[in-house]
């Protein structure tokens, strides 16, 4: 495998992917304030945006399963990356509001296809002792797109290039950016399972045999797909982290409104684009942190120590949207006290992907089903989490009065900013305690969900053995 200092190519491209897909999914919030002036459109309208595109994205995502079944991860993440960058670009040159929604649920299926690929690509090039780590660096890596992308629409739609409003350039741009990527990905990446060890008479693709000889999939194609569905449905592990994730990730897309509360209060484009960056580079450390943290309490208490620090996690996302949202006052002068709030938030409640949920799930399934897993652990989770977008503009509109009309383009209104944050609270307050409470069961099943794994693959090991030797 080829590297540069020390570093694979593979890894170096898979991770600027996850780059520009956190950088994509951060386009459209960052200039939710332009696209609302642009198209009269309400938060209620906004938040089915951030719904339909992760609606789409979350039924879509067994489709990544069943595509690294059956094909290498680069092929099917080159696949995904050329779908969000075309409806990317087409997002910045739509007319209407019923477009958007159109591109956002295709932007849906590429983030669907790219994301699971991406996360078993990564727990197939750690060992288990340190994948807490090594999906921190992805977190945190990404997390740098997410920061790039946020700050560069944000800022851009301040103003006009050759006559262009400055967030449709930044959506050109970044699809352009992602194409690129796309194609370096297809061209250079080596899949880790390529091979399977110890088989001379078959060659590995994706988690499937293939014959050499007729070069065809046995058994077909949706019999195999359907049995690996199976598989992970039935375990208890996964079945519990899905149902914390459902309430768990609904603060997580209740905060793609930040960024125009924020401009509400009074912030200019620049100030609410650093306060973004401050919380997103609070959350990057924070998964690695995390990550790493996870890894050494759970070498002294391996059954029980990753789950531990993912409820500390879910448990301070409390007390941290108290103060951030009813606690500072409203007010432009009181950016360092939102700044300091988003970064020590960021550093404390980002850790549950990557010190839990990711390296468990690479240990209750065997490794052809890893993509698998992660691709409906999305599905279950992205489907109900999609609804808290709307809820929070429905919230504020319906309950508090929020009013479209009366928002100032350069101002913002301290009545709409009031509105929002309460319907911001109300999707991140109560979520993140049930979250927390949800992870408890995790302590009684996953021990056994995680033997019974090893056992079938020190099985599976033998029997590759005793073939070879024959």
């Amino acid at each position: 495998m080829k590297k540069i200092w020390g570093v694979s190519i593979s890894l170096i491209l898979i991770n600027l992917t996850a780059i520009m897909e956190r950088a994509d999914e951060n386009l459209l919030p960052s200039v939710y304030k332009e696209v609302s002036e642009t198209f009269s459109a309400s938060p209620t309208q906004l938040g089915y945006l951030t719904f339909i595109r992760n609606f789409v994205q979350a039924i879509s995502s067994p489709l990544a399963g069943i595509l690294v079944l059956h094909y290498n991860r680069p092929t099917v993440l080159s696949i995904g990356t050329m779908c969000w960058a075309l409806s990317t670009a087409a997002v910045g040159m739509c007319q209407y509001f019923e477009q958007i929604a159109f591109w956002r649920a295709i932007n849906g299926v590429g983030l669907a296809i790219v994301i699971p690929a991406l996360q078993s690509f990564i727990a197939d090039s750690y060992v288990e002792g340190v994948r807490g780590v090594g999906f921190g660096c992805l977190n945190l890596i990404g997390s740098a797109g997410g920061i790039g992308g946020s700050i560069l629409a944000t800022i851009l739609a301040g103003y006009t290039i050759l006559g262009i409003p400055g967030w449709r350039c930044a959506f050109i741009l970044m699809a352009l950016l992602s194409s690129l990527i796309g194609f370096l990905v297809y061209t250079f990446v080596v899949d880790p399972k390529k091979i399977l060890p110890g088989s001379s008479k078959k060659k590995y693709s994706g988690g499937d045999l293939f014959d050499q000889k007729d070069g065809v999939v046995s058994p077909s194609i949706w019999k195999d797909s359907w049995m690996a569905m199976r598989a992970v449905v039935k375990v208890k592990t996964f079945q519990i982290i899905v149902l914390q994730g459902i309430v768990g990730s609904f603060p997580w897309t209740a905060m793609v409104f930040f960024t125009m509360w924020f401009e509400l209060i009074g912030f200019s484009n620049k100030g609410a684009a650093m306060l973004m960056a401050i919380f997103a580079g609070g959350c990057a450390f924070g998964s690695l942190f995390g990550g790493w943290a996870a890894d050494q309490v759970a070498s002294i208490f391996p059954h029980s120590g990753r789950i531990l620090c993912a409820q500390f996690s879910a448990f301070m996302g409390i007390p941290f949207s108290c103060i951030l949202l009813l606690v500072i006052p409203p007010a432009t002068e009181s950016w360092f006290l939102f700044g300091a709030t988003l970064l020590f938030m960021g550093l404390t409640i980002s850790w549950c992907q990557v010190c839990a949920n990711s390296p468990l799930f690479a240990e209750v399934v065997p490794t052809k089903h890893r993509t698998m897993i992660y691709a409906f652990d999305r599905a279950f989770e992205g489907s109900f989490s999609a609804f808290a977008a709307p809820i929070v503009g429905i919230v504020a509109e319906n309950i508090y009065g929020y009013n479209t009309k009366s928002v100032i383009a350069e101002t913002g209104s301290t009545r709409e900013a009031y509105a929002l944050s309460r319907g911001l609270f109300s999707m991140m307050v109560i979520p993140f305690g049930l979250c927390c409470l949800f992870y408890t069961p995790l302590h009684f099943v996953y021990k056994h969900d995680r033997d019974e794994v090893r056992a079938m693959s020190s099985m599976d090991e033998e029997l590759h053995l005793m073939a070879s030797s024959d």
